[in-house]
């Protein structure tokens, strides 16, 4: 019943919390415009994100005394809110907002987050700082978090996307922190549920607002740390594949975006309209098509996890190839499937 409410006070402070947002987003131009590779028709506030960090923190507070960790969470997170509230209204250079992401994912590592000890499928328990280069651990923690930070980021562009992908990913952070007894972490992770889907009420196509920078980099931010925090209990690298695995589809963008941008010989910081969901719109899809096509694949992700987590590889290997093997010829382009699918739907 605890968990039921964590989520129910997510979800019902979202719903009040998002209109707000939107008032202030106006107030203070915090203003998406159509035009160039945005796809929306009308301009929309893109100051969301503070409604979900009130949505969360919120319902975290059910949680009564807050150990080291949340209050870690807590303090990160707000850093990254601020950061992202600013460049939603300012615009902030690309590598000045790096730095403060840096900059919050490495605060974490003042209470006690890190990945010093991991227990990896076939090679068994890695201990860093036994083997003297614990400092690789703390790297590893800032990179995982600061890259969480910009999968999600890089997954907001269509309307409900990003929400609904984290959506996914706090439930089956929740269902492996309830298998294993992670008390906080599941009523974190549910928290962050409700503020999602609390969110999607008004951000689902039609959106009427954005979540911005600070909605996006807070859920990568929180993900990213609540993943750690189950780590440092099970030691296992399970913690990490749950995440990893339901946020592939964003991953695998981020990668081919990187390369793509490499080889045309530019910054990997430039914008593009080269993303998966660009490419669904580009042949054929709508908005609300490309998206619960997103949302399904994500899904899918969601289920490998799962299916590995219980021992069945083999279907989770099956599922996990299906599933980059779409991803892939989108991304390269290979889009007439799609494209017939699109149309056979609007007949």
């Amino acid at each position: 019943m605890t968990y039921l409410m964590t989520f129910v006070i997510a979800l019902i402070v979202a719903v009040f919390a998002t209109p707000v947002s939107m008032k202030l987003g106006r107030r203070w131009g915090a203003i998406d415009y159509p035009g160039g590779r945005h796809v929306h028709k009308t301009p929309v506030p893109r100051i969301g994100g503070i409604a979900i960090y009130a949505a969360f923190w919120c319902a975290a507070l059910f949680l009564g005394n807050w150990d080291k960790g949340v209050w870690g969470l807590f303090l990160g997170s707000t850093i990254i809110l601020i950061v992202g509230v600013i460049d939603d209204i300012y615009d902030i250079r690309p590598l000045v907002k790096l730095c403060w992401q840096i900059l919050a994912a490495g605060l974490l590592l003042f209470f006690g987050f890190s990945m010093n000890q991991l227990t990896l499928p076939l090679i068994g328990s890695i201990d860093f700082t036994a083997m003297g280069i614990g400092w690789l651990g703390l790297v590893l923690a800032v990179f995982w978090v600061v890259g969480l930070v910009n999968t999600v980021n890089i997954s907001d562009g269509l309307d409900g996307l990003a929400a609904g992908i984290c959506f996914q990913a706090a439930l089956l952070l929740c269902w492996s922190a309830i298998r294993i007894n992670e008390v906080t972490e599941a009523h974190l992770t549910l928290a962050l549920a409700g503020a999602a889907l609390g969110f999607l009420v008004f951000n689902f196509h039609p959106a009427r607002v954005f979540m911005g920078d600070s909605g996006s980099m807070f859920l990568g931010y929180i993900i990213g740390g609540i993943s750690i925090m189950g780590l440092l209990k099970t030691a296992t690298v399970l913690g990490l594949v749950f995440p990893l695995l339901v946020l592939g589809m964003p991953l695998t963008d981020l990668t081919f975006a990187i390369i793509r941008r490499k080889l045309r010989g530019h910054s990997i910081a430039t914008a593009d309209r080269g993303h998966l969901h660009h490419r669904l719109l580009d042949a054929g899809l709508s908005q609300r098509q490309a998206v619960l096509l997103l949302y399904a694949m994500s899904g899918c992700f969601g289920v490998a996890a799962v299916l590995g987590a219980l021992g069945s590889w083999i279907w989770a290997a099956a599922i996990l190839l299906a599933d980059f093997g779409l991803l892939i010829m989108i991304l390269l382009r290979r889009t007439t499937l799609l494209t017939t699918m699109s149309r056979r739907q609007s007949k």
